[in-house]
C-alpha cells in the first residue's frame, strides 16, 4: 500500500495541466510552398482556385485573416489577360513558418539577396520540402514564370493551358526550391526549365508534385 506521502505526491502530478503542443505556423507566416498540390497535375483551377487553396492550407495551419495568392503566371491565351506572377504577391516583406524573412519587397525576392533555400523554403506546416537526392524528389515548383517573375514570352505554353491542364502534354515553367539541379537555369527558384506535361505522372517524371509558392499580400 502507497503511503501518505507519495499518494500526495502522485495525486499532484495527476492534475499538473498538460502544456500545449508547439504550434509551427505562426500569425505572421507570409510565404510558404504548398504541402500538397491539386492531386489533379498542374489542373489548379487557374489562378483563382490556385488562391483558394493557398488560403485554405494556410487557414488549416492556424494563420487567419490574410489574403493569399498563388505565385504563378498567366497567359493571354483564350481570352484571358497576361498577369505577371511578381505582380500578384504584394511589397512583403515576407517570412516563413518559423519567422525566418525570405525576402523583404519584390526586387530583393527576385534578387540573389532572397532567403530562399531548401530550409527556408518551408510548407505552411514547418516542414521541408524534398529537394534533390531525396525520395521522390519534389523540387519543381510551379510558376510559369521568366527569371524576374514575369510571364514567357511568345505562345508556347508555359503555364499548362493558365493552370487548367493535367494531360501529358503541354508544358509550365517550373523553379528549383532547393536551388540545384539541371535545366537551363538549375540554381533559380523562379524559372529552372519547363516541365515535361502538365499530368501528375508528368509533373512527377520531371521531379515535381505539383507544388506552388504562397505568399500573403
Amino acid at each position: 500500500m502507497l503511503s501518505l506521502p507519495v499518494v500526495v505526491m502522485a495525486a499532484s502530478l495527476s492534475s499538473t495541466p498538460a502544456r500545449p503542443l508547439p504550434v509551427f505556423a505562426q500569425q505572421d507566416m507570409s510565404f510558404f510552398i504548398t504541402s500538397v498540390g491539386s492531386g489533379d497535375g498542374a489542373n489548379l483551377g487557374g489562378l483563382a482556385g490556385a488562391d483558394k487553396h493557398c488560403a485554405t492550407l494556410a487557414e488549416a495551419a492556424g494563420v487567419r485573416g490574410k489574403t493569399w495568392h498563388a505565385y504563378l503566371s498567366q497567359q493571354a491565351v483564350g481570352g484571358a489577360s497576361a498577369v505577371n506572377a511578381r505582380d500578384r504577391i504584394g511589397k512583403g516583406p515576407w517570412k516563413n513558418a518559423k519567422g525566418v524573412v525570405v525576402a523583404t519587397s519584390v526586387d530583393d525576392l527576385h534578387s540573389d539577396a532572397n532567403k530562399l533555400s531548401k530550409e527556408n523554403s518551408l510548407t505552411e506546416k514547418g516542414a521541408i520540402v524534398n529537394g534533390r537526392g531525396d525520395t521522390p524528389n519534389m523540387h519543381d515548383i510551379l510558376t510559369g514564370s521568366t527569371l524576374d517573375g514575369r510571364v514567357q514570352p511568345g505562345t508556347d505554353d508555359s503555364t499548362c493551358s493558365n493552370w487548367t491542364g493535367n494531360g501529358a502534354t503541354g508544358s509550365a515553367s517550373v523553379g528549383h526550391h532547393d536551388r540545384q539541379g539541371g535545366g537551363v537555369n538549375p540554381t533559380s527558384w523562379v524559372f529552372s526549365h519547363p516541365s515535361r506535361g502538365c499530368g501528375q505522372k508528368e509533373l512527377q517524371a520531371t521531379g515535381g508534385n505539383g507544388l506552388f509558392y504562397c505568399f500573403a499580400v
